[in-house]
């Protein structure tokens, strides 16, 4: 008698939820419908699983939120980088691209800008970020003699940052041109 050993391969199961596919499709809940819907059942739907599979990959949601604050200043940080400077006035780009990304994507700003809990992060570390945007404007408005461009830029935030907020109310319906004008006469008027 002959026998044959048969080898039996048992391969593991192959993981089709990854983080990345669980915080796109958180990613996507927040743009559609703001952070406060970016739950553990939404999630499961939208990536097309259990669960399980999110808290295999999480200890919990508060971790996966901030992961996906991470990724939402990431998406500003590109945001930023893809604006086209208009003019040499500092501060001016920034605003532009401030208020126009409240008023594109209401609901990420929401979560970055507006959020009780930003992780750790100012709102001038999440503007500046990695690539320094704050820091190159107030570099050049010093180059252009301004004598105290840090307290000239918070004169700007606190305009900036108002009128990103009413851009999210409706309440501001400035063109892009007329934007750009109001910023330059208010970087005059402050300096």
């Amino acid at each position: 008698m002959c026998y044959t050993k048969e080898r039996v391969i048992i391969m593991a199961r192959k993981e089709t939820i990854t983080k990345e596919t669980i915080i796109q499709a958180a990613f996507t809940i927040l743009q559609e419908e703001g952070i406060g819907q970016v739950t553990a059942r939404k999630l499961a739907a939208k990536a097309g699983c259990s669960t399980q599979p999110i808290f295999r990959l999480y200890k919990n949601m508060e971790e996966l939120t901030e992961e996906l604050f991470e990724k939402t200043c990431d998406f500003f940080q590109d945001y930023y980088g893809k604006f086209r400077r208009q003019t040499v006035t500092p501060f001016v780009n920034l605003g532009q691209v401030y208020i126009k990304f409240a008023g594109e994507y209401q609901r990420l700003f929401e979560f970055i800008f507006l959020s009780s809990d930003q992780f750790g992060k100012s709102k001038y570390d999440i503007v500046n970020g990695s690539r320094g945007y704050v820091n190159k404007e107030i570099q050049a408005a010093k180059s252009q003699g301004c004598k105290d461009a840090s307290k000239l830029f918070m004169k700007m935030w606190i305009f900036i940052h108002g009128a990103a907020c009413m851009s999210i109310t409706g309440d501001y319906d400035l063109s892009e041109t007329e934007t750009l004008q109001v910023l330059k006469e208010s970087y005059y008027s402050f300096k």
